[in-house]
């Protein structure tokens, strides 16, 4: 277990960002004096009083941290091409809060369990909100029914929010790859009833292992109806597919990231069924980019203050995280309730 590191320096990667510059923020007032922002834009990196990090760079890396020297934990905030950056955090007993949402890059990280185990670093998975908070939600249904035989997870994002690149590119890419279930008509609190697609978020199959349950699908709509449509009617036309349809996919990203038609509100909601028995929790809030700053600020202070095991862990299989929802209810950064099914 670790038992809470009172000093040492905080890196948050991408802390000039949308998520990032929330992480740091909130952490600054946790930890005066500890909180490191980091980019490769060295000019906006230093005029924050941080660092210079290439997460491309593994070497410039290992100088940054050794030049910090008293670094404790690491907040990824950018998504690099693999899990060697979280290795070396974790081979030298760094502790790591990863905001990533790419499944490829999340089950190479956790196949890092013993590295971080041995050297008493403890590195927390699945943070934001899709995923992070619908894996919380979907672990409250899943206990409500006694354990689930499906997860029905529904995100709607605010297309009015302006998101970062690497966000759009990701959703971008999400477009273009296969799926299998249908979708869905969803009401969520605030919003009304709303068509929501299948969409490759991480936390459907994370929650299939750590929960587990035998089936789990999230489904993607946005508060602007007409675009939901015209993107999925896209995805179903296949142009985005394969390799060779790349320059069109960094088309559609440059043209996304340019069109703001609805707000900056978001929905989540956490189905669970066992037989008979159905229930159904939905967060609500505003700046989704932001929620998932505070989200891995929370976690880092429990990272850094609490009693958690050393190793690799999702969100949703630390019961200290559980209440996270609760706490930024408290605050009034989102709306927790459970809906009547």
């Amino acid at each position: 277990m670790t038992t809470g590191d009172t000093q040492g320096r905080v890196l948050v990667i991408g802390g000039y960002g949308a998520v990032g510059a929330a992480v740091a923020s909130r952490l600054a007032e946790w930890f005066p004096g500890r909180v490191v922002p980091a980019g490769r834009d060295e000019v906006r990196a230093r005029r924050l009083g941080g660092v210079a990090v290439d997460v491309g760079d593994l070497t410039g890396f290992r100088r940054a941290l050794d030049k910090l020297g008293d670094v404790r934990a690491v907040v990824l905030c950018v998504e690099p091409e693999d899990a060697s950056l979280a290795r070396v955090c974790l081979d030298r007993g760094i502790h790591l809060v990863d905001v990533g949402a790419s499944r490829h890059l999340l089950d190479a990280v956790a196949d890092s369990d013993a590295l971080a185990a041995a050297s008493g670093a403890t590195a927390v998975l699945s943070v934001g909100v899709a995923p992070g908070l619908t894996n919380l939600l979907a672990h409250r249904a899943h206990r409500a029914v006694g354990g689930a035989e499906r997860l029905d997870l529904t995100v709607l994002l605010g297309s009015g929010e302006r998101h970062g690149t690497d966000a759009v590119r990701w959703t971008v890419d999400g477009l273009a790859e296969p799926v299998t279930a249908g979708p869905r008509k969803v009401f969520l609190p605030g919003h009304g009833t709303h068509t929501a697609y299948p969409f490759p978020f991480s936390d459907q199959y994370t929650l299939r292992r750590t929960l587990g349950v035998p089936e789990a699908t999230t489904r993607l709509c946005l508060d602007s109806r007409a675009l939901t449509a015209a993107l999925f009617a896209l995805r179903r036309t296949g142009v985005l597919r394969g390799e060779e349809r790349a320059p069109v996919r960094r088309a559609l990203t440059g043209t996304f990231g340019r069109v703001h038609l609805g707000g900056d509100a978001f929905a989540l909601r956490a189905d669970a069924h066992r037989g008979d028995r159905h229930a159904a929790f939905a967060l609500t809030g505003r700046e989704q980019s932001r929620v998932t700053g505070l989200v891995a600020a929370e976690v880092t202070r429990e990272v850094l203050t609490g009693q958690l095991p050393a190793g690799v862990r999702h969100i949703e299989q630390l019961p200290t995280l559980t209440d996270l929802p609760e706490r930024l209810a408290g605050d009034g950064v989102v709306t927790l309730r459970r809906v009547r099914v």
